[in-house]
């Protein structure tokens, strides 16, 4: 375990800010939001999202992870290499994905029982698909690939306005043929990518998970969401779709928004199961 730059916040009411590396890359780290006090916290998983593109960075979830702090969870707010970076898309954005979340098993402010990863778009789909690692882990997949982190245990996910079925993204050309840039080509060129980045096609995942999508959304359709609540429920997946009338891509990564208030709410309901 190390600090990527050996710096801690103090924040108020004691919160407090560490930066921690879960790798060797430049891009490798996280900022670990946690509340006053000591113990272990019920901590979240920050995926931001950007259509797994630069220059969108961790910081637009920044002000989720403070607001979390404030209520008592910590928040592992995420960087990883995105298409644009050096090494960023297939499948090396997965592997980021994977070891951020494993990382947290070293922290000992982490209650392990009580994770849940929250992703906002293309973060809401590496959210979903840390659900689904437990079937790709230590396993000898297509073109060689290998993910070797340890599997993150999850209480739940929940998707804001995730590009949840990467087939779907493809077909529907969702942020100028943003899927075919990650996996390096469309699901008619690589489908055995697709079958391993995409939560639609690993489902069942085994977790909880909540789709939180506006109806306004002009860059994830409200039917991405819809579909795939559709089909893990159709799997056997606890899978629960909330609807927001009316709002837009960008609300949910609010703090100040009531988007934001129902995501805390179902954050909270999945942090009390037992």
């Amino acid at each position: 375990m190390s600090t990527h730059d050996g710096k801690q916040q103090e924040m108020a009411g004691g919160r407090k800010v560490q930066r921690f590396s879960y790798g060797p890359e430049a891009l490798h780290f996280g900022e670990l939001h946690l509340p006053g006090g000591a113990g272990q916290f019920p901590t979240v998983i920050l995926i931001h999202g950007g259509f797994w593109r630069t220059p969108y960075d961790y910081t637009l979830m920044t002000g989720l992870a403070r607001d979390l702090a404030a209520r008592g969870i910590a928040a592992w707010n995420i960087e990883y290499r995105r298409v644009g970076d050096i090494g960023g898309g297939w499948p090396n954005t997965f592997f980021d994905a994977a070891h951020a979340a494993s990382f947290l098993l070293q922290l000992p402010q982490v209650d392990q029982q009580h994770i849940v990863a929250i992703g906002h778009s293309a973060g809401g789909h590496l959210a979903l698909w840390l659900a689904g690692y437990a079937r790709l882990a230590g396993k000898q997949l297509a073109e060689r690939v290998q993910f070797d982190a340890p599997t993150t245990p999850l209480a739940g996910v929940i998707s804001l306005a995730g590009v949840n079925d990467l087939e779907m993204s493809w077909r529907l050309g969702l942020g100028k043929s943003a899927a075919t840039e990650l996996l390096g080509g469309g699901f008619d060129e690589v489908p055995q990518r697709y079958a391993i980045a995409s939560p639609a096609a690993l489902l069942p995942l085994h977790v909880p998970q909540v789709m939180i999508h506006g109806t306004a959304d002009d860059r994830v359709p409200f039917q991405v969401s819809l579909a795939y609540t559709q089909a893990a429920q159709a799997a056997g997946d606890q899978a629960t779709l909330i609807e927001l009338p009316g709002v837009d891509h960008f609300a949910l990564i609010d703090p100040t928004s009531a988007a934001w208030a129902k995501t805390v709410d179902a954050l909270e309901k999945l942090l009390a199961r037992d």
